[in-house]
């Protein structure tokens, strides 16, 4: 029994196609931009409240203490734009801090979900012009004309910069700064700490993460036409040193075969998938980062331990 989700609801032959070459590689990998349908999106909504996963609430607090210097970098009039934006949540805390600011552009790959949560900032900042726009910000964004006229300043926060590859990072940023009226680019930057507290991040006791991550494999049932069994499939968080990291795997836990659209995908037991990565930063490696891109880091705010920085990156002119 597979949740039901073996029936193919929603053909997605992007999704298809990614999958068959992460699978068919060598080294089977799963792009984390799958992760996020609406149930997936939902986990990670959960994820945030969880005791072992500091950089949600760290993060928090800093915006909190620095939302009215944070919001006025938007000019007045001018818009917001989130990437990944999910429930937004931390927004809100820019946008209570805001009233000058003209609209809020929520960039997020889940449909229905970013529909549900702008519906839900209609209601709660009616002077604010909401925008959707469902797209995979790993990819050029196109601005819809009501955001692309307005001064702006971008919002990435949750360090989900580290998620992207070092080339997929550089070329967001890059992008990003061809935007027309960008002013700014609020970076959320999860920052290198001892192993322990890492790890903890991304394996929860409750085992919340390890719902996320399979429930990629869900999605596939139900989307790609594949037939996986999650319980075969065990998740993984490791923290890899020489690239400053944590990844996330799936681990076959026995042999066994898998069909997706027609093709057979043999797994040895103990095979694993690589899901997610999640890099973190020194200061050194943040500044290169968006110097390499463009940027100016102008200004840091962290936390007391220094766990977390929310950068204000400038373009360099």
């Amino acid at each position: 029994m597979m949740d039901g989700s073996t029936q193919l609801e929603a053909r997605d032959d992007a999704l298809i196609a990614d999958a068959l070459t992460g699978l068919r590689a060598d080294a089977k990998t799963l792009s984390p931009k799958w992760l996020y349908d609406h149930r997936g999106s939902a986990l990670f909504e959960e994820i945030t409240r969880l005791p072992e996963y500091y950089p949600t609430r760290t993060e928090a607090g800093i915006l909190r203490d620095n939302a009215t210097a944070l919001a006025r970098l938007v000019p007045p009039g001018g818009a917001l734009i989130e990437l990944g934006s999910g429930a937004s949540i931390k927004t809100r805390t820019l946008l209570d801090a805001g009233n000058h600011i003209g609209a809020y552009g929520p960039i997020d790959i889940s449909r229905d979900f970013l529909f549900e949560t702008a519906d839900g900032l209609r209601n709660a900042y009616p002077a604010i012009d909401i925008v959707p726009v469902v797209a995979d910000f790993t990819a050029p964004v196109t601005l819809p004309d009501r955001l692309a006229a307005l001064p702006k300043v971008a919002f990435f926060p949750g360090s989900t910069i580290g998620n992207l590859t070092p080339a997929r990072a550089h070329a967001l940023l890059s992008g990003i700064r061809a935007w027309p009226g960008i002013k700014a680019f609020i970076l959320g930057a999860d920052m290198v700490k001892d192993t322990r507290t890492l790890v903890a991040a991304y394996d929860d006791a409750q085992g919340v993460t390890a719902k996320f991550i399979g429930n990629i494999l869900i999605r596939l049932n139900r989307e790609a036409d594949a037939d996986f069994d999650p319980a075969g499939f065990d998740h993984k968080a490791t923290w890899n040193a020489a690239r400053a990291r944590i990844d996330m795997h799936l681990l076959s836990n026995r042999d066994q075969h898998v069909t997706l659209d027609g093709h057979v995908i043999e797994f040895a037991k103990g095979e694993p998938i690589h899901v997610s990565a999640a890099r973190k930063f020194t200061v050194d490696s943040l500044v290169a980062l968006a110097a390499d891109a463009g940027w100016d880091v102008r200004q840091r705010h962290v936390d007391d331990g220094a766990r977390f920085s929310v950068a204000v990156l400038t373009p360099v002119r």
